[in-house]
């Protein structure tokens, strides 16, 4: 398992090397000259050239590919243009926001989305298989901006049940940040809870036709026993990698649901950053973005490994 977790660890070194590689050339993709863009219309002379020299840009680029690698080396990537402080203290106080909410929006999917695969799997062609259905494409078709206002008017404003917005740290105040949570998580949820119960659904219906399984419930076992320790474990390698992709695009979708919600995550911090033009911001943020995805890609990797051994060994 060790090796296996090394091979796959090796593999996604050359990714990030690559992401950090088109992270530092941003200014040097950007059409015009970013300090000019930077300093605004109105700018003087002086202004962009004073821009230029806090970038460094008046260096040659192979100079600050490398100055970039060693300060990055070192943890520090830079000062943020908008806000004034270092790079890596406003994305260490921003990640903790759109980990939570992601992770609860994955909570939701998982705990929602593969139950209501599986039931109606077990109760195909019922009125149980429909209303499962039914539900799934309502959820890969509703927008979650609409949705996310649909529920601040509901249970925000007419019920005032829930807040409408803000955010609140756990450990201010737990309960308070489990219900600032919520209604984002919901809202960031219910399209990954569609596509996992739909693809949940459809791996089962393959399972269920499988020879080991008739023998098992010809052998007289329940039918719990039967889903619950022969099939669903055979369901479990396709779910991780819907499972997989989906946190990626939770983490992805946040940017919509912290603007709505008011959330002081990542998401809202980056696009902050593209609209104010603030590049080193832009490039930490791209840079943590996709060491995160990399990581999930690479436990995804491993829990393939743990539900299936033949996967660690390279078997068919």
């Amino acid at each position: 398992m060790i090796e296996f977790a090394v091979r796959r660890l090796l593999v996604a070194l050359p990714v990030l090397l690559l992401v950090s590689l088109i992270a530092a050339s941003i200014m040097e993709l950007v059409p015009g000259d970013p300090a000019a863009l930077i300093a605004g219309q109105n700018a003087s002379d002086l202004e962009i050239a004073a821009v230029r020299e806090q970038l460094g840009l008046n260096r040659p680029f192979i100079a600050r590919l490398g100055s970039w690698y060693l300060d990055l080396a070192r943890g520090d990537l830079g000062d943020s243009i908008l806000l004034n402080r270092p790079v890596t203290q406003a994305i260490a106080e921003r990640v903790p926001v759109t980990l939570a909410l992601a992770g609860s929006a994955l909570f939701l999917t998982v705990a929602i989305g593969l139950p209501c695969g599986v039931i109606a799997a077990v109760h195909a062609n019922t009125w149980i298989d429909q209303a499962v259905l039914t539900f799934a494409l309502i959820g890969v078709s509703v927008p979650n901006f609409w949705l996310s206002l649909m529920l601040i008017v509901l249970f925000g404003v007419m019920l005032d049940w829930l807040p409408a917005g803000g955010y609140i740290p756990f450990a201010d105040d737990a309960v308070g940040w489990a219900r600032s949570l919520i209604l984002p998580a919901i809202s960031l949820a219910l399209l990954q809870v569609g596509l996992l119960a739909r693809i949940t659904r459809a791996t089962m219906l393959e399972v269920l036709q499988q020879d080991y399984v008739r023998t098992a419930r010809a052998k007289g076992l329940p039918v719990v026993l039967v889903i619950g320790k022969h099939a669903l474990k055979n369901v479990l390698v396709p779910v991780i990698t819907v499972i997989g992709i989906s946190f990626g695009l939770l983490l992805s979708g946040s940017v919509v649901i912290e603007t709505v919600y008011s959330l002081p995550g990542m998401g809202r911090l980056l696009a902050n950053a593209v609209f104010g033009r603030d590049y080193p911001l832009i490039q930490g943020g791209l840079l943590v973005t996709a060491a995160v995805l990399v990581l999930l890609n690479l436990l995804v990797d491993l829990l393939y490994a743990v539900v299936d051994p033949r996967i660690r060994y390279g078997r068919p």
